[in-house]
């Protein structure tokens, strides 16, 4: 047997006829349909499917051996390894397969609720700014970047992906001289052991609020995996480690406990004495004027990025990259010149009108996220300006949430078009219903499930001084109705209905 297969704790099962296999792979696998010859099939037991349900499909595609947590009732159709949580084991054989990949590069994990995408292209950016080769993992996908020419991203499927390919693609980002990576670490990875197997050299914590409890089920089960990352980080063998808090959430001191105590720990925050903190910043329409303190010195920042939530952003990828021994002057160019991130607070105009709102789309899909980006918004508004909101809630997802946002929305909002985002196989009215629990008023209240008719009345009623915010899909390019996946792009209907504005 392979030492990595004695190494995940497994117990051999062989079929009749083979007691003694000779167990080599050639790849690794965890769906039937995209079986190799010789690969390794995992049998994974996801939401939907159970990987021990293809089992013969996958020995019929030529896989050498099985690894379950099941024992099977006959003998197997090829050599089983029966281990106690295969996702784990998953993660440990990806990251031997592939020559321990994380332990060849410099992995930078970034988890909490809100500012995940942002705060690691902001990482990314400024490393590039360094000189440096920079990989990026997260919610728009993975690419590998060098000089001031970011590349396109890769469709990973998940924030952060499971933990063969993530191997996968650690391996082909060090075999391609990657110095480090930037890598979204989404709750559901964490509990799922996606990263079990990776050395981190830097862990930070954005924010913890409500989010993703149709999966966990309870706020601590979800700060609690995020957790796991902190944990990982201070059994890393990776040199001079580092956590990077925020020390305005209240669970600071868990996740401070969690990396142990040979961890360098800096954090940043607004109003506490926090290694890396806000002195002064002034929000308009261009951006934000930012005087922080840095463990470096003070440094005054010219930011396109808005909002007091992208401080945050700035702060956390300020010290990550300071961690990783990039120059002061080098992070405050990279920053002054970031432009953003897709669907994150993106101003969106028409060239076609030089007097218009202000529309901004955001990603925005918690109560956190939701309060964070109305706030700011608010804080741009000139005098006599209104703010007017579009926002609906996600099906099959946690609905608890949907009144809480309802009732965000109410209090921020002068006026408020409350309408449809993913409902996917959810009644689209039946979401909106749960919305509107949370809303007491009904003045300056409008409710249209169709989301681009509601954009269209929303860019309407708005003056020029006004900001429309359109919050939930961002960045995405299309919208999930039932069994059908259609076309649709919050930034291009706002181009549309500011083209014709008041037609």
């Amino acid at each position: 047997m392979l030492p990595i297969l004695e190494g995940i704790g497994g117990r051999l099962l062989a079929p009749v006829g083979n007691e003694n296999p000779e167990l080599v792979f050639a790849g690794l696998s965890y769906d039937s349909r995209k079986v190799k010859e010789a690969d390794a099939f995992f049998c994974i037991e996801g939401e939907k499917q159970d990987g021990n349900k293809f089992i013969a499909d996958a020995v019929k595609a030529g896989a050498a051996c099985i690894i379950t947590e099941r024992q099977p009732a006959d003998s197997p159709p090829a050599p089983c390894i029966i281990v106690k949580d295969v996702r784990l084991a998953l993660a440990q054989v990806g990251d031997y397969f592939f020559e321990h990949p994380s332990g060849r590069l410099r992995l930078l994990g970034v988890t909490g609720t809100n500012g995940k995408t942002t705060t690691t292209h902001l990482v990314e950016h400024i490393l590039l700014h360094d000189r440096r080769r920079v990989g990026l993992i997260g919610t728009l996908g993975a690419r590998t970047s060098q000089g001031t020419q970011e590349s396109k991203y890769l469709d990973m499927k998940h924030t952060t992906p499971q933990a063969s390919d993530l191997q996968a693609l650690l391996a082909e980002m060090a075999q391609s001289n990657v110095s480090h990576v930037a890598m979204e670490v989404s709750s559901h990875a964490l509990a799922l052991k996606r990263v079990a197997a990776c050395d981190f050299a830097v862990a930070c914590l954005t924010n913890i609020t409500q989010d993703h409890l149709d999966f966990h089920k309870t706020m601590e089960n979800y700060w609690q995996s995020k957790r796991i990352l902190f944990e990982q980080l201070g059994q890393s063998k990776q040199p001079n480690k580092t956590v990077v808090l925020n020390a305005d959430d209240p669970l600071i001191a868990e996740f401070r406990q969690a990396a142990g105590a040979d961890v360098r720990v800096w954090t940043y925050g607004w109003h506490s004495e926090a290694d890396a903190r806000v002195k002064s910043a002034i929000f308009d329409f261009a951006g934000t004027r930012l005087t922080a303190q840095t463990p470096h010195g003070e440094l005054d920042l010219n930011l396109h990025l808005n909002g007091k939530f992208n401080v945050y952003n700035v702060l956390a990828a300020l010290l990550i990259c300071l961690a990783e021994g990039v120059d002061l002057q080098v992070c405050k160019q990279a920053l002054e010149n970031f432009l953003g991130v897709d669907g994150r607070f993106q101003s969106v105009k028409s060239g076609s009108q030089s007097a218009q709102p202000l529309c901004i789309v955001d990603y925005a899909h918690t109560p956190d996220g939701l309060e964070n980006v109305l706030k700011s918004a608010r804080a741009m508004l000139p005098s006599g300006g209104k703010l007017l909101v579009v926002f609906g809630c996600g099906g099959d997802r946690d609905a608890t949430k949907r009144p809480q946002m309802g009732h965000i929305a109410q209090v921020l909002a002068h006026e408020l078009f409350v309408t449809s985002d993913n409902p996917r196989s959810e009644d689209p009215a039946k979401i909106i219903a749960d919305i509107l629990k949370g809303i007491e008023r009904a003045a300056g209240v409008t409710v249209e499930q169709d989301r681009a008719t509601a954009i269209k009345m929303a860019v309407n009623a708005a003056t020029d001084q006004d900001i429309v915010l359109i919050a939930g899909k961002g960045h995405e390019t299309y919208q999930i109705l039932g069994d059908r996946t259609i076309d649709f792009d919050d930034r291009i209907e706002v181009q549309k209905a500011l083209a014709n504005r008041w037609v």
